[in-house]
């Protein structure tokens, strides 16, 4: 199995832990410090070693961070996670906080009147921290770079990740790595720039046509590297990494040189260098203004090429999905025979889903831990079901499973709610107007230059006629073989990137009452060109490449207008096609039935 399910935090280790960071901090005359969940390279997954948050507080949220006072210490946590914090923190020592609602800053003001708030400046971006010092001024205080306080008091914290680093075929990529570098290169020119510092490690490994296996569930390799404006590249990662034929394949124009050796590279280079401000450590700009070299902000120049995904990499995610569609309708149509029999845990459903999975014989890994909630489970946004946590799956009620794969063409990411017995007519008119926000978003158009937030609220119409809403964004960007969740594109209120054609999104709308169920349901989505209409105006639209049926049980077909009715017929059509010549033949007849016309 990829997955376990031991629990990986108590909220028993808390109090000691905190009890000891405040007593250091106080003999170095510090007020607070602040402790994100992020990496040097602000990973959302980070390795076992990162797990600063999760080590300190008990919660192992992929967002959130938290701040600690002589009295207090904060745990920021967003929408998704305002159910599970309570579960993993002992809250008599830790406070929720929700964000963004409550901003840093003004929590700060609050709780602090005056004093230095220590932060690691490898772990916090220079618009992250220039954010907060802006909201702190006119207060008594401060904010201080310091070493890692967490790590001064983790005794058995981790060693590195050492996982290997393997070569991303060019045939998968559809472009060499040599011809990315040129590309980039000439772009840092054209901006007067010398040179530009990458920090993530999925524009690293895109940029190079590389993989890795240093943070769990994403094929990617931790490191730092300078592309130097006439396309050569230096990479800072461990040698041991790279066998003598991954060497060979970087090719001359590419520089492999240890971590260590990184910062004092940064004060040699000469300037203009370009540092995103968004995703850099705000460390690698104090380095280079300490050295004097010219500090260029601007945008990490692979993350949108990286996001507008080539032919070659579209076509290997379509046959990704399909692949994994196969796999996910055996689960679904087991799972449909074996859960009315009683007996069944989200462990169980959890192990034959990546059994299913792994009988493709091209699974690479999981692409994140599978969320599989039973009943009230399934409204904890990003349950992990745990040994202690296993529930056995009822009757007559529902079941959330979020999962996906990593396979070397591509990287898959479904969410489908299933009816067990029968759950209920609230259940289904909220999973009906589920399932209208991702019919709207599946089937929009618009014009060229709108960004995520421009869609976000089309998925949201039916919830909101309802009084119902959810807290997360309705998509996250997804790599091709690289990560999961993948900037910059989004479906967010907050997002500003524009979509562009060869993004690959999902599509997830939900709904989550604490204590009684969860709903939410996934496509992925790819944005294209889209045919031309009316004064040819040029717009965009999705093509959807999941191809998993919905539990039809739980449609109010009544609710659906007739182009939605119409779009849910063909979505499955579309499916029996796609999937039927896939599976098994006893699974053939449960596809024919489960995706019979409304």
């Amino acid at each position: 199995m990829f997955q376990s399910f031991d629990a990986t935090s108590s909220p028993a280790q808390g109090p000691a832990r905190l009890a000891h960071l405040r007593a250091l901090l106080a003999a170095d005359g510090l007020a607070g410090f602040l402790v994100p969940r992020a990496d040097a390279h602000q990973g959302e997954y980070v390795a076992e070693r990162d797990g600063r948050l999760q080590w300190l507080t008990g919660f192992t949220g992929s967002a959130g961070f938290a701040i600690v006072l002589p009295e207090i210490a904060g745990v920021f946590i967003d929408g998704r996670y305002r159910v599970q914090v309570k579960h993993q923190v002992d809250l008599g020592h830790f406070t929720p906080v929700p964000w963004p609602e409550v901003k840093a800053g003004e929590w700060l003001r609050k709780h602090l009147t005056e004093g230095v708030v220590g932060f690691d400046p490898w772990l916090h971006t220079a618009d992250e921290i220039e954010r907060l010092e802006t909201a702190l001024k006119g207060s008594g205080v401060s904010l201080r770079p310091v070493e890692n306080y967490v790590d001064r008091i983790w005794p058995d914290q981790p060693a590195p990740p050492q996982g290997r680093a393997f070569a991303h075929p060019e045939a998968l990529a559809g472009r060499s790595s040599a011809e990315k570098r040129v590309e980039l290169a000439e772009g840092l020119r054209a901006e007067g720039q010398r040179a530009a510092v990458i920090t993530l490690p999925d524009s690293l490994c895109w940029l190079l046509n590389l993989r890795g296996a240093d943070v769990p569930r994403n094929p990617v390799l931790h490191g730092f590297a300078v592309l130097h404006g006439d396309g050569r590249v230096t990479l800072f990662a461990d040698p041991a990494k790279f066998d003598d034929e991954l060497r060979a394949e970087l090719g001359e124009h590419v520089t492999l040189r240890p971590p260590a050796a990184f910062v004092p590279a940064l004060r040699t280079l000469q300037g203009p260098v370009r540092v995103d401000r968004l995703t850099a450590p705000l460390a690698v700009t104090l380095e280079l203004q300490d050295a004097g070299i010219a500090v260029a902000a601007g945008d990490d120049p692979c993350r949108l090429p990286k996001a507008c995904k080539t032919p070659a990499e579209i076509a290997g995610t379509r046959e990704a999905h399909l692949r994994d569609g196969a796999a996910v309708v055996e689960f679904l149509a087991w799972l449909d025979g074996r859960a009315p029999e009683g007996g069944l845990t989200e462990i169980d459903v959890v192990k034959a889903l990546e059994g299913y999975r792994r009988a493709t014989n091209a699974l690479h890994d999981i692409s994140f831990d599978t969320i599989c909630g039973a009943g009230p489970n399934g409204a904890i946004m990003h349950y992990r079901v745990t040994e202690g946590s296993n529930r056995a799956v009822g009757q007559d009620e529902l079941l959330l499973v979020d999962s996906g794969a990593q396979y070397l063409d591509g990287t898959t990411d479904i969410t489908r709610t299933v009816a067990v017995g029968d759950p209920g007519a609230e259940a289904r008119e909220c999973y009906t107007a589920v399932l209208q926000g991702l019919i709207a978003i599946s089937r929009v158009r618009w014009p060229k230059g709108l960004a995520g937030r421009d869609l976000d609220g089309l998925a949201r119409y039916n919830l909101w006629l309802m009084g119902l809403d959810y807290d997360h964004g309705t998509g996250h960007g997804v790599g091709a073989f690289l990560s999961v969740h993948e900037g910059p594109q989004r479906l967010s209120r907050i997002s500003e990137v524009p979509l562009e054609p060869g993004m690959i999104l999902s599509n997830e709308p939900g709904y989550y009452r604490e204590g009684a169920f969860g709903i939410r349901l996934e496509n992925l989505i790819v944005v294209e060109e889209a045919p031309a209409l009316g004064d040819n105006r040029a717009q965009l639209c999705f093509e959807t490449v999941t191809f998993v049926p919905f539990d039809r049980r739980l449609i109010l077909t009544e609710r659906l207008a007739p182009g939605e009715r119409a779009w849910v017929d063909a979505y499955h059509a579309e499916v029996r096609e796609k999937i039927g010549p896939r599976v098994s033949g006893a699974v053939r007849d449960w596809l024919e039935a489960a995706t019979a016309p409304l």
